[in-house]
Order: structure tokens, then C-alpha cells, then sequence
């Protein structure tokens, strides 16, 4: 029997008032998020550093923009930032830093092989992947210099991998990538589209979404005729005549030592202690004090915090480090303590700090060569030889209230959760997916329209069989 039509038009308001309570739950749940601090570990493609350091091509390869190195063969880039929709899956992240690689040195002491890739980002819409990348090569053949900012690099395979859902931090491990036709082009030709490259993993921060915080209502009484005056901010007092507001000193030590110690060898770690930071490739000591003149760039500063690398016959703490800067030379030094043994203030590197003058308020020196003393070479046991390149050094002054010290690479929140020593085989289907902070918008939608149905269903029976009842 066909329903009348006010049986009709019911049936068709609870329905629609059904839907409508569902919909706030689902909608609030797809707000996008703010991604900011995370990192990207990719080792591009093993295979190929083996090739610039082997005995063909020759060659090393450099880390630039802050960019580390972790386990075997990975590089890891930092400061992720960028937006995330857990309804949809949508998801982009940029990351900072590169690796620069040289090889097949020339008579005339340039470099054949000459590849540089930056500045990565991950896109991941709809279930597809990509990870794009600066790129600047030299042409193998040609020897033409290509740059070219953000090419679609590798195509991501998710393997069914469910970015709805997720909360923070987002994380992917071993995700397969294999280069793309303009990628090809960009890799200076080295290497076919479709070749399989290192798997790719990733750890970023994702913000709760910002909800607008009411205004209150205005009020009916009349405004005064002269409104009240705010107090004037206090000023605060400028540095006194040959000190600083604030100073930080960014040092890696050198990379190979750090990977010697988390290495099979020593098979070892590195502890920071009393503020000292870990920036990923460098370590970060801060609060300095001591005195500064802004005029000839003098500086005598000590800092806080320390690192200690201990491991397989291996305990070495550097601490209290000092660093003093005069007629544009630099000179870090340190306590140095070894098996329980400490020798204060000991010159460890030497570097260029050529015009340490503000500007902006800022005195800085950034990524300077440095060299290791010969109270460095002895503080390190005589593993190093002095006159061994050591990590850059990098130095920031401030004398201005306004002047802010640089940003330390942002390595996301969850810095525990490293990636295996040895990268997943790029056969390996993704062995981690976003992570979950409940159920996901899909599941939502499909437990909605259960609902729906089953409550549509009760109300057209209810409905027939009012409609059908015998009249009395």
C-alpha cells in the first residue's frame, strides 16, 4: 500500500533531522591541522652513495641546511611544516636541509658527478604519494648545469596505508618510492624512471585545530568622554657597555665520530645534559654569559650544557664550553672528561669569525670551517690527528631586546622513535601507518549510516502501520 502523503512528508523530516545530527560529528572531525616540527629520514638511494664513495666515481658527499645523518645510510632532513586533514587523509609536509654529492674530479678540479637535492616535500592526496625535492645537477655527458625547485622526484607507494584518522604525531615507516619520468631527468640521467629508491619514513607534530574564542557582548553603558590610558610598557634596560642579552654556540662535534658511536662498533650513545639541545646534526649550548664588544667583535663567552658519548670502550663528556673570538679568530674549548678524569677549559677547534659585528641586533657566524687543536687531537684519545676538519661552528650574539637567536632544526616531538639502523628492503610494504588517536572519519560515516537506515526502516514500518490500521 502506498503511503499518504503527510505519512510521506514525516518519514522525510526524520529522516533529514537524522542526518543532520550526524553531520556536525563528521565535519568537525575533517577540520584541517597545522603541521609544524617533524622530520624526514630518507637515504635517497644506497646504492648510489656506495657508487660516489667507491672507487669509480671517487667522491663524498656534504650535508647542507642543518640536515643529519642516522643509523647506516639515511639522511635525515628537519623542520617539518605544512597542514593535515585527518577526514580526508590530505596531508603535506616540507622538510629543510640537503646532501650535496661530487664526484669524478677533473684535471681542472672540477667535478663530473655534481648532484645536489633539498628542501623535500611530501604530498599525500586521494591515496597517492609523492615526494617532491630542489634539484641541481650537472648532465651526465653534457656537463650542463639543471636547476629546478620542487620536482615530483619519487612516486610514494602507500600499499592501502588510511592517513584519515590520525593524530599526532603523524609517522610513516619504510614507504617503498621509486623515481619518477621527471625525476630521471633531475638525477642527471643516472638512473631509468621506475628504479626503486630507498624507502622513506617520517615523524611530524600536528596542532589541534584553533577554535575562535567568542567575543564578549557589548555592554549598554555610555562610553566616558576621555577613555582611560593604558600604563606605558616599562622599557627595559639596554646590555650594559661590553655585555650581551643572549648567545648560543651550535656544534656537531664531527659527524663521522657521532656515527663511530652509534655504530656497530661502539655501538654507543649521546647524552645531553644542564639545557644542552639536540638539533639533529649539532648540539646546541646556550645561556651564555661573559662580555662582547660590539665594535671590534670581541667575545668571552661561556656557555651551559653539556654531551656525553659513552659506548664500547668509549666515555667522553664535553662540558662548560667557552668560546672566545678575537681579530676575527674563533677558539671553542671545553671541559673534556674521559673515564672520570676532567681537564678544564681545553682549546678544542679553531674557526673563522671574521667581522662578528651586529646587524639587526645580531652578531652571528654561521656554519664556520673549524679545525681540531692539539688539545683537541688529545681530548679525543688521538683518533684525530690536529688539523683534522671538524664540524662548522656557528655563533649567535644578540645586543637588542628585539634581536631573536636562530631556530634550532625542529626534530618533531617524538625524537625517540627512530628508524632502524638498516633501511627496509623497498619490496617491504609500509610498516607503519598514521598514527590514531580514535577511530577514523570513515568508520564515523559508515556507524552513521547504519543508523540511518535502521531508523528510517522503524519509521516507515511505524508509519504503514498506522496507515494500515482499520478505522473504527
Amino acid at each position: 500500500m502506498l503511503l499518504s502523503r503527510p505519512a510521506r512528508a514525516l518519514a522525510a523530516t526524520l529522516f533529514a533531522a537524522l542526518l543532520a545530527a550526524l553531520i556536525p560529528a563528521s565535519t568537525a572531525h575533517a577540520e584541517s591541522r597545522t603541521v609544524q616540527g617533524g622530520r624526514l629520514d630518507w637515504g635517497i638511494k644506497s646504492s648510489f652513495q656506495g657508487y660516489v664513495t667507491g672507487p669509480i666515481a671517487q667522491g663524498s658527499w656534504s650535508l647542507t641546511g642543518g640536515a643529519a645523518t642516522v643509523g647506516g645510510s639515511q639522511f635525515r632532513f628537519h623542520s617539518a611544516r605544512g597542514s593535515y586533514d585527518p577526514g580526508t587523509g590530505a596531508f603535506e609536509a616540507a622538510f629543510s636541509g640537503g646532501v650535496r654529492f661530487t664526484g669524478h674530479r677533473k684535471a681542472d678540479g672540477t667535478n663530473e658527478l655534481d648532484l645536489t637535492i633539498s628542501r623535500p616535500r611530501i604530498r599525500i592526496q586521494g591515496g597517492q604519494g609523492t615526494l617532491y625535492a630542489d634539484m641541481a645537477s650537472k648532465a651526465k655527458g653534457s656537463g650542463r648545469t639543471n636547476v629546478s625547485s620542487q620536482v615530483p622526484l619519487a612516486t610514494l607507494h602507500l600499499g592501502g596505508i588510511d592517513m584519515r584518522g590520525g593524530g599526532s604525531p603523524v609517522a610513516l615507516a619504510g614507504v617503498p618510492a621509486t623515481l619518477t619520468a621527471q625525476g630521471a631527468t633531475a638525477f642527471a640521467g643516472y638512473y631509468p624512471a621506475g628504479t626503486r629508491l630507498d624507502p622513506v619514513s617520517l615523524s611530524v607534530d600536528v596542532s589541534a585545530p584553533q577554535r575562535k574564542t567568542p567575543t564578549a557582548a557589548p555592554t549598554s553603558a555610555a562610553p566616558s568622554s576621555a577613555p582611560p590610558k593604558s600604563p606605558e610598557p616599562a622599557k627595559k634596560p639596554g646590555p650594559a657597555a661590553g655585555s650581551f642579552r643572549a648567545a648560543a654556540v651550535d656544534w656537531g662535534v664531527r659527524r663521522t665520530f657521532r656515527e663511530y658511536v652509534t655504530g656497530s662498533i661502539a655501538q654507543g650513545k649521546w647524552t645531553l645534559a644542564d639545557g644542552a639541545q639536540d638539533g639533529g646534526a649539532l648540539f646546541r649550548f646556550t645561556g651564555g654569559k661573559g662580555t662582547y664588544d660590539p665594535e671590534t667583535g670581541v667575545l668571552d663567552a661561556a656557555f651551559a650544557g653539556s654531551v656525553r658519548f659513552t659506548g664500547t670502550h668509549l666515555d667522553l663528556t664535553l662540558g662548560k664550553v667557552t668560546v672566545r673570538v678575537k681579530d676575527g679568530k674563533g677558539t671553542l674549548g671545553a671541559d673534556v672528561t674521559t673515564s672520570g678524569r676532567t681537564e678544564k677549559a681545553v682549546p678544542l677547534v679553531t674557526f673563522a669569525a671574521p667581522r662578528l659585528v651586529p646587524q639587526d641586533g645580531l652578531a652571528a657566524v654561521t656554519e664556520a670551517p673549524a679545525t681540531l687543536t692539539e688539545g683537541g687531537a688529545k681530548a679525543f684519545g688521538g683518533m684525530y690527528r690536529a688539523g683534522t676538519a671538524m664540524d662548522p661552528v656557528s655563533l649567535a650574539v644578540t645586543v637588542d631586546e628585539k634581536a631573536m637567536l636562530p631556530a634550532l632544526p625542529d626534530l618533531g616531538s617524538d625524537a625517540a622513535a627512530t628508524p632502524p639502523a638498516t633501511a627496509p628492503a623497498t619490496t617491504a610494504p609500509a610498516t607503519a601507518a598514521a598514527s590514531s588517536s580514535g577511530p577514523s572519519t570513515g568508520t564515523y560515516l559508515a556507524i552513521g549510516a547504519g543508523v540511518l537506515v535502521v531508523a528510517a526502516l522503524a519509521v516507515l514500518a511505524a508509519v504503514r502501520r498506522r496507515t494500515d490500521a482499520p478505522t473504527s
